[in-house]
């Protein structure tokens, strides 16, 4: 049973000299069996871990991570959290997963550091405005909220824009009030803690190297504090799904392995309130942190690596985009920079399905909405180990869909390797 955090308990800690917290997750050596495998301890994998524990009453969970927790895409990410979509597939499960958001530090009793500030997509030219008229409707059709604001309203929401001098005048926005930013190391240590309090192992420092098969199916993992055996095995591990499903016997997936850079500036006074996005002509994003630095980010380094860092193309590219709509910003200087390894599907939409392998499940797909589908990727996936059926909310985000013609294309490109 997990203490209960609430104002009476810091209080008393610090009255006390903080002695009286107890450990919240420790460090166990794995069971000769599971009734799941979760690989993978970021906040996918630990979400999936707390439900099966919490909805499903599956506590025979282990979550196999090699590393530490958070010290992957979890802690590596600009921390947006938004349901602004439009097709059918992605629509109902980015919604199902802002919905989980808004009550997550509640049902946790962790404080996520949920903020809903507002997602301000920039609008720049009149067909830029149309066709994103059409994205916002749909949304509204479907019961998400949205709406327009003209020059005049955004700038009383935000008054450091460059309404002036740009070279791409900004006539109004595109918002979604409900989206947001969450506190990226905090979600993993509110899910680490709450499974941890019904029953999940949580072990860290054990690295799969292997699967274990028998009659055709999955029956377990051989990993570097040995082997594991499991009835059933789901692989969350964002960046380097292609090279455990090689191991696992899966082949080819539709998808590439790339990393999508992050900065932080300097601490500021607030500045920026909302998440401004600045998207169709170029593509850049940018919030403030509750310790007052600018977290911003673009586009995907354009090549196959899983290297944790960046390049200076993509540095420029996105300072470039920065100075054109936040001039005030120039001299300000940057803290710190990070790449998250990312899974890019070919039609840049997730999959969270059963395999053709009996007993192996796959979270992978995430391109650029890892962080935000968190809550959602974790229940959904719970959901289908648990039942062997997907949710929902996750019906259209299997593998078949690529065999059947199917694609939930976003973007409207189509499946183009090394476009998402």
């Amino acid at each position: 049973m997990r203490q209960r955090y609430n104002a009476l308990s810091v209080l008393w800690g610090g009255l006390t000299g903080q002695k009286h917290w107890k450990q919240v997750w420790g460090r166990p050596e794995p069971k000769p069996h599971y009734d799941v495998i979760i690989i993978g301890g970021g906040g996918h994998g630990l979400a999936t871990a707390y439900y099966l524990a919490s909805e499903h009453k599956i506590r025979n969970v282990a979550v196999l991570e090699k590393g530490w927790l958070g010290g992957g895409n979890a802690g590596r990410n600009t921390t947006i959290v938004r349901s602004n979509y439009m097709v059918p597939g992605n629509t109902e499960f980015y919604e199902h997963s802002l919905k989980l958001w808004e009550n997550l530090s509640h049902e946790l009793n962790y404080n996520v550091m949920f903020s809903q500030r507002a997602h301000v997509n920039l609008v720049f030219t009149p067909s830029q405005r149309d066709a994103m008229a059409r994205r916002y409707n749909l949304m509204r059709l479907n019961g998400i909220d949205g709406e327009y604001w003209d020059q005049d309203e955004l700038r009383r929401h935000a008054p450091h824009l460059n309404y002036e001098n740009g070279r791409f005048p900004i006539l109004g926005a595109y918002v979604q009030p409900r989206a947001g930013t969450a506190r990226h190391d905090a979600v993993n240590w509110g899910f680490a803690r709450a499974a941890t309090a019904l029953g999940v192992d949580i072990i860290q420092g054990c690295e799969v190297t292997g699967f274990i098969h028998k009659a055709g199916a999955v029956v377990g993992v051989e990993t570097s504090k040995g082997e594991i055996l499991a009835d059933k095995i789901g692989m969350a591990v964002a960046g380097h799904t292609s090279v455990l499903a090689h191991k696992a016997g899966l082949g080819k997936l539709p998808i590439e392995t790339h990393k999508l850079q992050a900065y932080v500036s300097e601490p500021l006074k607030p500045i920026v309130d909302q998440v401004i996005v600045f998207g169709g002509i170029g593509h850049f994003y940018i919030s403030q942190s509750d310790k007052g630095g600018l977290v911003f980010g673009g586009d995907l380094d354009k090549y196959n690596s899983y290297a944790q860092k960046g390049n200076l193309p993509v540095y420029e590219n996105v300072m470039a985009a920065c100075m054109q709509i936040l001039p005030c910003v120039g001299r300000v200087k940057l803290l710190r920079q990070w790449a998250g390894v990312m899974d890019m599907s070919m039609d840049g939409s997730p999959f969270i399905t059963k395999t053709d392998i009996p007993g192996l499940y796959l979270n992978a797909g995430w391109c650029y909405g890892g962080f935000k589908a968190t809550p959602g990727s974790g229940h959904c996936f719970a959901h289908t180990i648990a039942r062997d059926a997907p949710h929902e909310a996750n019906a259209g985000l299997t593998l078949n869909r690529y065999r059947e013609g199917r694609q939930i294309d976003e973007t409207g490109h189509g499946p183009v390797p090394k476009l998402h």
